[in-house]
């Protein structure tokens, strides 16, 4: 009845696989999924380091990813641009023409010192993700060690513990900001079940400043139709997004 995730248990760490879709062929959960992630990242760099361009690189390789027979994870995403053999593998999988396009025409079309600026760009941002342990225990198991859709539809209790003077700040914020994303699109995913059948959760977030971004905007407009509650604590005075504001 209870799961407790401890991000800070070095020796038998969960796994949290934030691209992972139900189907490769739910192209609808594919799109959320895909959006919340990039929303996520330009919380985390900014939108002036993590703009548009570098965010159309980032949205085909997730959604590359997330057509695959056995998934992906982030820590893949560099070894596509950084691969030919390996990326030449995965698109052959990919059945969204406009996905299979933008790597056979559009990718391809781009300049070599197009492609030499990208690539370390690449590095720079999700190289952490393979070379900082405490994440990579993490994120790097294709298959999640719980499911967020069982976890709200049987009752139980999911209580994590993402204290940053365990695991450090950023890494801290980044795990709960894939929780939170993944509890939202599970939420919306209710869309699908009778109102009868969908079952209450309430989701408690601590220090909800070191997680909000875009996603609780959606959350706080939309979830109470799914049954979702949501309680947030925070300690400072703070600017909150206007987009969550206004919600």
């Amino acid at each position: 009845d209870l799961i407790y995730f401890d991000a800070g248990d070095f020796e038998m760490p969960f796994g949290l696989n934030l691209l992972e879709p139900s189907a490769p062929d739910n192209y609808d959960e594919i799109d959320l999924i895909t959006n919340d992630a990039t929303e996520l990242f330009i919380k985390l760099y900014g939108p002036e380091i993590f703009g548009p361009r570098i965010q159309d690189y980032f949205r085909n390789a997730v959604m590359t990813l997330m057509e695959q027979p056995e998934w992906g994870s982030l820590v893949e995403i560099m070894r596509l641009f950084t691969d030919e053999a390996y990326q030449k593998v995965k698109v052959a999988k990919v059945k969204n023409p406009v996905i299979k396009t933008w790597w056979e025409k559009t990718y391809k079309a781009m300049g070599e010192r197009e492609k030499a600026e990208i690539i370390p760009y690449f590095q720079a941002k999700f190289g952490p993700l393979t070379t900082n342990g405490i994440l990579r225990n993490i994120i790097w198991q294709v298959e999640s060690s719980f499911k967020i859709d069982e976890v709200m539809q049987s009752g139980k209790v999911l209580l994590v513990n993402l204290s940053k003077w365990l695991i450090w700040e950023d890494n801290s914020a980044l795990l709960g900001s894939f929780i939170v994303s993944q509890i939202q699109v599970e939420t919306m995913k209710r869309a699908m079940i009778p109102m009868k059948d969908r079952k209450h959760f309430s989701l408690y977030i601590d220090e909800f400043q070191n997680f909000a971004t875009d996603s609780f905007a959606t959350i706080l407009s939309e979830a109470r139709k799914y049954k979702l509650s949501l309680t947030m604590a925070n300690q400072y005075i703070w600017q909150m997004p206007d987009s969550v504001r206004n919600a």
